[in-house]
C-alpha cells in the first residue's frame, strides 16, 4: 500500500504561481508512475500531468502544457507540480495519484492510489 498526501494549494491571483507537493509513504521501495489530476465540483476528474518512474518522461494535458511542470525526487518520495501563469479555469481540487502503469496512461481508473486532494483557487 502507498499513502499519498498533497499540500501547497491555496488562493492566488490570475497570472500567479503555486507549487503543489505530494508526499508518498508506505511501500515506496518500488517507484510508481505518478500523476496529477484535478476536479471541479460536479465534473469528472481530469488528467493534468504524469511523470515516469524515474522522472525521464512527462506528459501534460493540452490545457496546462507550457505552464505547468511536474517533477519528482525519489530519494525524498516526493512529487511536485509547479503551476505558472495560473488562470481562473485552473481552479479545482488537485489530486496526486500513483500506479504501476506506463507514464503515457491518463485514465483515472488505471491509478491505484490517491491522495485526499488540495484546493487551488485562482481569482480573476
Amino acid at each position: 500500500q502507498v499513502q499519498l498526501g498533497e499540500s501547497g494549494g491555496g488562493l492566488v491571483q490570475a497570472g500567479g504561481s503555486l507549487r503543489l507537493s505530494c508526499a508518498a509513504s508506505g511501500r515506496t521501495d518500488t517507484p510508481y508512475t505518478m500523476a496529477w489530476f484535478r476536479q471541479v465540483s460536479g465534473k469528472d476528474r481530469e488528467f493534468v500531468a504524469t511523470i515516469s518512474k524515474f522522472g525521464a518522461n512527462t506528459n501534460y494535458a493540452d490545457s496546462v502544457k507550457g505552464r505547468f511542470i511536474v517533477s519528482r525526487d525519489n530519494a525524498k518520495n516526493m512529487v511536485y507540480l509547479q503551476m505558472n501563469s495560473l488562470k481562473p479555469e485552473d481552479t479545482a481540487v488537485y489530486y496526486c495519484a500513483a500506479g504501476q502503469l506506463p507514464w503515457t496512461f491518463v485514465a483515472t481508473d488505471r491509478f491505484d492510489y490517491w491522495g485526499q486532494g488540495t484546493q487551488v483557487t485562482v481569482s480573476s
